[in-house]
């Protein structure tokens, strides 16, 4: 275990310099934009001064958001959002003291602004190369948190095959412990039983073990009680995992109401700035989108219009994001009394409906262009599980209808990279849950990626 000792010894050090770097890393990305915007020369005193002060609100602000607690195992993406309320406070308050002490007129607004996106940027940046320099070295088994997991059940289990899998946490199992009987002395998953539930503590003291795990089922609440009190003479950190796995969870998280700690069992990940974060996503990334493919988008309209008689836009009725319907926009591909017997039905392979303008679009998926339109106007998402028919709607299935009843229906998805036709309907809306249950931005730009390639190899 003495690997990671030396790291562990100097943590508060390690703390200390993160500290300071902050700080430093603000007052040299306004230093270093200086000559990029204007020259060496017009640095005057004033702007020395400024930045003397945005390194003092910074060192003093930043820890009260507690962006240096200990970030292993976490998203970058919570770092990020914890670093990002840390900013903008540091901002607003150098934002008040310019004002106060009447002093806005000393610095170019231009400078201002660029300095406090360019700092944020800066500022996230050092975090994501830390996150890769301290991934790698626990990889080599250095920095590592020793664990201990009390009940080798189940949940167990699960917890020692979830940091098995990844090693960049540096969280190591170092035993299991249990009652049974039949596990005395044996190991499960590869990881040793070290005694039972009242050897613990003394194992953890003797052993110098940084955290210790509780994955004992809910009906063990005496156990975990009495396993709890004799860790209260040890220094090791006690996390409690609570026995929830068992649920099919869409979404779930931990909140705090009247005092008391409550875990959401089922929860939209559309909640809270989550659903302000998709948006600005969706709206932003769709006009850039519309402003850039805008040729391609009239000479597709042309296309079709001088390839059959009929109107530009197909209307479908789609049912969107908690059973809502709205009329999802496609280019036509088919003449315009294509539907007139069997009405709208789902394109089939091999059929000829299609005018030939109609076919290359969809060869392409240019037919879905228009959508982007329909994101603008809120009705989709850039990203999300494809709109349904309603009366397909009707016809599934409650599991099947939670995908809708989630997040907002998209142009592209997991279901479309994942392979689209070659997946089954069942597959595709555990695709779909997959994604309602652990979306992200950075899952979204990694589906959007994805999606011309799929196009490209006619998975999409």
């Amino acid at each position: 275990m003495n690997r990671g000792t030396h790291l562990k010894e100097n943590a508060g050090l390690l703390e200390a310099v993160f500290r300071l770097a902050d700080p430093v890393v603000v007052v040299a990305t306004g230093w270093l934009l200086f000559p990029v915007l204007f020259t060496l020369e017009e640095f005057n005193r004033g702007y020395g001064l400024g930045l003397a002060v945005a390194f003092a609100v910074v060192f003093a602000v930043f820890p009260f958001f507690r962006i240096y607690q200990p970030y292993r195992g976490t998203s970058l993406w919570i770092e990020v959002q914890g670093l990002f309320k840390a900013w903008l406070a540091t901002v607003a308050i150098i934002a008040v003291l310019l004002i106060l002490t009447k002093t806005t007129y000393v610095f170019s607004r231009l400078w201002l602004m660029t300095w406090a996106v360019a700092s944020f940027a800066a500022l996230a940046a050092f975090r994501m190369l830390l996150r890769l320099a301290l991934r790698s070295v626990r990889r080599r088994g250095y920095n590592l948190r020793h664990i201990v997991v009390a009940g080798a059940g189940a949940l167990g289990v699960e917890i020692a095959r979830r940091l098995r899998a990844a090693p960049w946490t540096g969280l190591h199992v170092v035993a299991f412990f249990d009652d049974r009987p039949e596990l005395a002395a044996g190991a499960v998953e590869g990881v040793p039983v070290g005694g039972t539930l009242d050897e613990l503590a003394a194992f953890v003291e003797r052993e110098g073990i940084d955290q210790v795990w509780m994955a004992l089922p809910l009906r063990a609440e005496l156990r975990a009680k009495q396993v709890l009190a004799a860790l209260r003479s040890t220094t090791a950190e006690v996390r409690y995992v609570p026995d929830i796995f068992g649920f099919q969870l869409l979404n779930h998280s931990v909140t705090e109401v009247a005092g008391l700690p409550v875990i959401n069992l089922t929860e939209s990940p559309m909640s809270g700035t989550n659903v302000l974060v998709k948006a600005v996503e969706d709206y932003v990334l769709a006009a850039l989108i519309v402003l850039a493919i805008s040729p391609l988008l009239a000479a597709l309209a042309i296309g079709v219009k001088l390839s059959s008689p009929g109107p530009v836009l197909y209307r479908q009725r789609r049912v969107t994001w908690n059973g809502a319907q709205f009329d999802m926009l496609k280019f036509r591909s088919m003449p315009v009394d294509a539907e007139a017997g069997p009405g709208p039905v789902w394109a089939r392979p091999g059929e000829d409906r299609a005018t030939p303008f109609g076919r290359f679009m969809r060869r392409w998926s240019l037919d879905e262009l228009p959508q982007f339109l329909n994101v603008l106007q809120g009705e989709m998402s850039l990203v999300g599980p494809r709109p349904p028919v309603p009366y397909e709607f009707e016809c599934y299935s409650t599991w099947h209808k939670r995908r809708l009843l989630s997040v907002k229906p998209g142009i592209t998805g997991l279901w479309q990279v994942e392979g689209r036709s070659k997946v089954k309907f069942d597959d595709m809306v555990r695709l779909d849950l997959r994604y309602a249950k652990s979306w992200s931005v950075w899952m979204d730009i990694k589906i959007l990626l994805k999606t011309p390639r799929a196009v490209v190899s006619g998975a999409y």
